[in-house]
């Protein structure tokens, strides 16, 4: 150990073959950025190698240098940086190449997948186009033999409706399915090396278990090395042969996958396996083997279970729910959001017909309580949460927010609704206006709905900066500036800043690492605690569901197939989607993550 650098020989790491020349090799990579006149280190003398066939996870907190690092492998950082050292593809130096030399090696010999897709694809062409515009700068093929490959691709990556996504422009896409697409892009020319950055961020759990089987296939039938950047640590414990993990610019310990996860030397690497949530930890710091109870609720399943037993199931399991909620909303008033018989659909555009995402739902929350709202991307989640701040029109039914019918409310109505309801948007990026400073968005809200002016403004927009933990020097800060995780977390205090009764989470966490992710929960919670507002939670990272929500719902294809307390939904589910949902979650535990991978295989050949 070494300025607090744990250093693992060669020889520990699996499947070292020194006879091989690496794909890829790093030696003494540096990359600064110039600011304020200043260079400042983003990373520094990184040394690392990939073998054919080898999966390395960097791992680190958002800021870290990550995905900084490995963006300037391909000359893809911005004009305000330099970097020194060496990268080596395949043996031949490409750090330094000319731009034209370096697009031949972009998509052919090596491909990215990015972090945000909805600002990595191209707005003003369909999905079809970019994939098509890619196998042909890169293959002599003909338009129609490119048209069948992407069709090919995207089909691959599990898109409900291959031709349908081929015609679409990225907009027209949920958040996961536009992260499908990107992959597709990416895979389509079978690179050598993968260099996946947040890969699986915006997918929900059972497009990322295809997603990982995927990347898991291109290793192993191409033998392609990949490069996985995430702080996922399930995903890490599912693919990865070795791990990197990064702080402030610097790897600090590298070695072996389970050498890592097993028995961590460095203390950062120690908080950051504790800061993962677990699906089935309990209050009192225990852990109920999800896997195990998984299996138990299932076992009747695989052998084949009539349909009247499962009828008796769910009328158990509705029965429960009522006495649940007849127990628990006693002296708690009216619900902060209701939904009786809902439906919503995107109105028709043109030759687009309308499509009817939501149907029949039904669901309430009260004062203080959090409602997990999770599915597979496309199942009609982020449309209630859109719904609720009066985003989309309710087509039938009646949807009430703090009282108020607001299915078919008029613009003013809406207006003063949204002082009490605040949102959380998945993307970023796109949700943030880029010409405003960040103290400037997080204060809007308040100015517009004239809460606060002048010094008071200022100093609320520093005690919210304060609480989502970023410096008051952000404020004077653009979102281009700032990281993934940093960005999400301006979101937050935006959404906060008017102390709403309901909070619509939409994917809060999905752009954090995990030691954020760890604090954000925490604030969500102590916050709530403190203002007692209802949440909305969306996502479909069921560890988090288990840690912040007091009931579940789970929606498929637009409708709610089952919904219950935390226990019920994650400890005893009765709908075989619900099973399959939770068979998907990877754990941060190599040997544990197998055995939930055979448990889903299994799931899958009985739903078959």
């Amino acid at each position: 150990m070494t300025d607090g650098i744990i250093e693992i020989s060669d020889s520990e790491e699996p499947g070292r073959d020194d006879d091989r020349t690496p794909v890829l090799e790093v030696t003494n990579l540096s990359v600064d950025y110039g600011v304020d006149k200043e260079w400042v280190p983003a990373a520094i003398d990184l040394n690392y190698n990939v073998r054919a066939g080898e999966v390395l996870a960097i791992v680190g907190e958002s800021g870290s240098g990550k995905s900084a690092s490995s963006m300037a492998l391909l000359g893809l950082l911005p004009d305000n940086s330099r970097t020194t050292g060496s990268v080596k593809l395949n043996g031949r130096e490409i750090l330094g190449l000319s731009g034209s030399k370096l697009r031949q090696i972009r998509g052919s010999d090596v491909a990215v997948i990015f972090q945000e897709p909805m600002t990595a694809m191209n707005p003003v062409y369909t999905v079809g186009f970019q994939i098509v515009e890619t196998l042909r700068l890169h293959n002599a093929i003909s338009p129609d033999q490119a048209k069948e490959r992407a069709l090919k691709m995207l089909e691959l990556v599990e898109l409900p409706d291959p031709e349908k996504a081929f015609k679409s422009y990225p907009h027209q896409l949920s958040g996961g399915q536009r992260q499908r697409a990107m992959i597709a892009q990416s895979l389509s020319c079978d690179p050598k090396l993968l260099i996946a950055d947040e890969p699986t961020t915006a997918l929900d759990v059972t497009v990322q278990a295809e997603i990982l089987d995927l990347m898991r296939n291109l290793r192993n039938k191409l033998d392609s090395a990949i490069v996985l950047i995430t702080h996922d640590m399930g995903v890490v414990a599912d693919l990865s042969d070795k791990i990197a993990v990064m702080r402030k610019g610097r790897i600090v310990e590298a070695g072996p996958a389970e050498r890592i996860f097993h028995n961590p030397q460095h203390e950062y690497t120690q908080q950051l396996l504790a800061a993962v949530p677990h699906l089935g930890q309990t209050a009192e710091g225990g852990e109920i083997d999800v896997t195990a109870a998984l299996a138990a609720a299932t076992h009747a399943e695989l052998k084949g279970v009539d349909h009247e037993e499962l009828e008796r199931r769910e009328r158990e399991n509705q029965k429960q729910l009522e006495e649940w909620q007849a127990h628990t909303t006693q002296g708690q008033g009216d619900p902060v959001l209701e939904l009786k018989d809902v439906a919503i659909e995107y109105p028709k555009q043109g030759r687009v017909p309308a499509f009817r995402a939501v149907e029949g739902a039904n669901l309430s929350i009260y004062p203080g309580e959090v409602l997990g709202l999770v599915g597979e991307s496309g199942s009609g989640k982020t449309t209630i949460g859109r719904a609720a701040v009066g985003l989309l029109p309710v087509a039938e039914g009646s949807l009430k927010v703090t009282g108020q019918e607001i299915s078919h409310a008029k613009r003013k109505q809406l207006f003063a609704l949204r002082r009490n309801v605040g949102m959380v948007f998945q993307d970023p990026s796109s949700s943030l206006n880029p010409r405003l400073p960040l103290g400037e968005s997080i204060g809007e809200p308040m100015y517009l709905a004239k809460v606060a002016k002048g010094a008071e403004l200022q100093k609320k927009i520093e005690t919210l900066l304060d609480q989502v933990e970023l410096p008051r020097s952000y404020r004077n800060r653009y979102p281009h500036e700032l990281s993934g995780g940093q960005k999400q977390r301006v979101g937050i205090a935006r959404a906060l800043s008017l102390e709403p009764k309901l909070l619509v989470a939409d994917e809060p966490t999905s752009a954090l690492d995990v030691s954020v992710q760890a604090t954000v929960l925490d604030l969500l919670k102590g916050l709530q605690q403190e203002l007692g507002f209802a949440c909305l939670f969306v996502t479909h990272d069921l560890a988090v569901v288990d840690l912040m929500s007091d009931r579940i719902c789970v929606m498929r294809r637009g409708r709610i197939v089952e919904q219950g307390t935390r226990d019920q939904i994650l400890r005893n589910p009765q709908d075989p989607y619900t099973q399959r949902l939770l068979a998907a979650v990877p754990l941060p535990n190599p040997e544990k993550q197998r055995e939930r991978r055979e448990l889903r295989a299994q799931l899958l050949a009985a739903g078959d």
